[in-house]
């Protein structure tokens, strides 16, 4: 069975055989369940994570205390909190799994080991991951200026991957709305 990270980027560049042992030693395959935390704001993020299967979830504490969702990830996408993981910094956001999910983790450290050891490879994931970072931001400005019926309905036009795997609450806070009012929005569109 082909590994679901080396598939992926294959798709973006040629990979030796030897490269892909290589790449496979330095990273481990994990599974969470919906609601556990990968990450920890108010932490160093010192690990990169690929989505292998399942929803991943990026968000923060607003200043009431309620989580609020930044993004979700999905299948064949990077996620980390690429400032802190990058710059060695404090992160404000944490990362929990949506719903079930089996990740591939890079450590830092083995990330960096593999930088050097394979050339190609930090140009080829910064490109991938800056890419995805627009594309992040993109989707989520796309859902501006809209009202909230509008905003949900966007959403399962635009991310019904995402829609149909992650819970409600996690779709009102990323869209904005209230809990109360999504419901009342999915009632009226029925």
């Amino acid at each position: 069975m082909t590994n679901p990270l080396i598939a992926f980027l294959k798709l973006f560049h040629a990979i030796p055989d030897a490269d892909e042992q290589l790449i496979i030693a330095a990273t481990e395959t994990r599974t969470y369940k919906e609601g556990e935390y990968l990450f920890h704001a108010e932490n160093i993020c010192r690990e990169m994570y690929f989505v292998c299967n399942g929803v991943l979830r990026i968000m923060v504490l607003n200043e009431h205390g309620n989580q609020v969702t930044y993004f979700f990830l999905k299948e064949n996408q990077f996620c980390c909190i690429l400032n802190s993981f990058n710059n060695n910094t404090i992160a404000h956001e944490s990362i929990s799994a949506a719903c079930d999910v089996e990740v591939i983790v890079f450590s830092r450290a083995s990330l960096t080991k593999l930088y050097a050891e394979l050339p190609y490879l930090k140009p080829l994931i910064d490109q991938i991951t800056q890419q995805a970072l627009l594309d992040k931001i993109d989707l989520k400005n796309g859902y501006l200026g809209y009202d909230s019926t509008t905003r949900y309905k966007m959403f399962l036009m635009r991310q019904p991957e995402i829609a149909l795997r992650v819970p409600l609450n996690d779709v009102a806070s990323y869209l904005g709305i209230t809990p109360q009012s999504l419901s009342r929005i999915r009632k009226n569109i029925r």
